[in-house]
């Protein structure tokens, strides 16, 4: 797997200690600058052809930029009290934080997610016009905490339930721990062997991938490990048919972020 960066991301130690609130803990400033200013340095050509040649997968270890990074990690730093914790047997075991408290309390995630630069680089790298999903969507941009002993996701694809393609970034915010990504390539290619691979990402370091093609894990936490990682979903039809819709909201209110998120806009929006 090419590697087109190179990364030595020490975060200050006052972004790991975090006190303020999640609002106040952003800095001031726009995302979409900092994507641009970095996109502009990357060979996006040569991406794009790893991208492709791998089965619709990609990892950079180093994208963000430190600023940009070090304001995600006092973020997660600040919301990790208020996680949704799920425990499924066999399966997985952690915590998350939907969009919908992102958004209440962390709205320089929210800004970032809607880049616009963020979103014509991906475009180039996927070859696909992409969207934003729709604001019901808890699982649009989401934080993922493994913090306990055991912590987990089971081998699984991030299935799409739009009627167009979803396309998942994974973006490393801290890592202090063993778990890795480990996952699969061309596993829906009959025509390719698969090919097994496995990555720690580094804060500011990112992985983009077909949710439908890429078969993956995260390998449990160990003691006094904390890794925290944001997810970014990007879609290229944002229609979605009821029966759809309905299986997906059970799937993230049992396995992430609890009935009462997933579905407060049914409950009024409290």
């Amino acid at each position: 797997m090419s590697e087109h960066a190179t990364s030595d991301l020490t975060l200050a130690a006052t972004a790991s200690h975090a006190k303020t609130p999640a609002t106040q803990a952003t800095l001031p400033g726009r995302p979409d600058a900092a994507v641009a200013r970095v996109t502009s340095q990357l060979d996006t050509p040569a991406l794009r052809a790893d991208f492709e040649r791998q089965g619709a997968f990609l990892y950079l270890d180093k994208f963000l930029a430190p600023e940009e990074t070090a304001q995600l990690v006092a973020l997660a730093r600040a919301m990790q009290p208020g996680l949704n914790r799920n425990y499924l047997p066999g399966h997985k075991q952690g915590g998350s934080v939907s969009r919908h408290t992102i958004d209440e309390q962390a709205p320089f995630i929210a800004e970032l997610y809607r880049s616009k630069a963020l979103i014509h680089w991906l475009e180039q790298i996927s070859g696909d016009k992409l969207q934003v999903c729709p604001d019901a969507d808890p699982h649009a941009y989401a934080l993922y905490y493994y913090t306990r002993p055991g912590d987990h996701i089971g081998w699984h694809y991030d299935t799409s339930y739009y009627d167009g393609r979803r396309y998942t970034l994974l973006i490393g915010v801290l890592d202090e721990s063993s778990c890795r990504l480990d996952y699969e390539l061309h596993t829906r290619n009959p025509d390719i062997a698969d090919e097994p691979g496995s990555v720690q990402i580094p804060p500011g370091g990112i992985v983009l991938f077909d949710g439908d093609k890429l078969r993956h894990r995260i390998t449990p936490a160990g003691p006094n490990e904390i890794r925290v990682s944001l997810t970014f979903e990007y879609v290229t039809d944002p229609g979605m048919r009821p029966w759809l819709r309905f299986i997906s909201n059970m799937k993230d209110a049992v396995a992430y972020f609890g009935f009462r998120q997933v579905f407060r806009r049914l409950l009024g929006g409290k």
